[in-house]
């Protein structure tokens, strides 16, 4: 038994990518599980699965005593690559091209409108709260912003500004927490603002710009929607990708 487990601790350890995927695969359907199961799909199970993916890496950095979460286990390695800038590049990329820049005419230009104000807003409320923490320099005020745009933006912008990895993370659980309070609180103001047709939900999106925040919260308020708030919200992650680590970036630069 015991040279059997060592057998399969070496092909884990081997494969280190392929088991990452694995891992990833088996907490993201524990996730929607946990989504189905205790909220009843309310709460997206992908916003779940980042929590559940940053309270691991938490206490793998405690276990090991390393920098790298989970991935400084040797059966766990291959996160690191999975979790790192070029999956995490490709991915923004394999989304953009998903995107039909025709749609967004459907809108029209309050919906294009609604996603540059949304980007310029969520981003200037995170680096308020970032200088209220005591942030000065632009590189992290910057990175912190983008990740109040959304959890992608965050590390994108920072990446590409040279941000430490402590900002990175904060940038992230910024936008996981932006993600949970649209998803909760989608369904009780849809009423108050008048959500309840395509037009709105794409201007919706565009304001909000999560992606799983946005659908997860469409989707408990009324499903035909979700397609709607997702295209715009679609579109501001990539509006947020461009212009936080240049003409924002630039901006706070000037200021501070």
């Amino acid at each position: 038994m015991a040279e059997l487990q060592d057998i399969l601790t070496s092909v884990l350890t081997r494969n280190g990518l392929i088991t990452a995927f694995v891992f990833v695969g088996l907490l993201m359907a524990f996730s929607y599980w946990l989504s189905a199961r205790l909220t009843g799909g309310r709460l997206e199970g992908s916003a779940i699965a980042i929590t559940l993916g940053l309270v691991l890496a938490y206490f793998g950095g405690l276990y090991t005593g390393g920098s790298k979460g989970v991935a400084d286990l040797p059966l766990l390695a291959g996160v690191a690559l999975l979790g790192g800038a070029m999956f995490r590049d490709f991915a923004i990329v394999a989304t953009a091209f998903g995107a039909d820049l025709s749609a967004i005419r459907q809108a029209g230009l309050v919906g294009a409108v609604s996603i540059v104000l949304g980007v310029v807003v969520s981003f200037a409320v995170g680096a308020c709260v970032a200088l209220a923490f005591g942030y000065t320099d632009a590189v992290s005020v910057s990175t912190i912003g983008a990740g109040a745009a959304t959890y992608i933006v965050g590390p994108v912008t920072g990446t590409a500004l040279g941000a430490g990895s402590d900002v990175i993370a904060l940038s992230v659980a910024a936008g996981l927490v932006k993600s949970v309070l649209v998803m909760v609180g989608t369904p009780f103001v849809a009423p108050l603002i008048g959500l309840n047709n395509p037009q709105s939900a794409m201007v919706y999106g565009g304001l909000m710009g999560t992606t799983s925040g946005v659908a997860g919260g469409l989707a408990a308020t009324d499903p035909k929607l979700v397609p709607y708030g997702a295209m715009t919200a679609t579109f501001y992650t990539g509006a947020g990708c461009l212009l936080a680590p240049s003409v924002l970036y630039l901006i706070v630069r000037a200021i501070l």
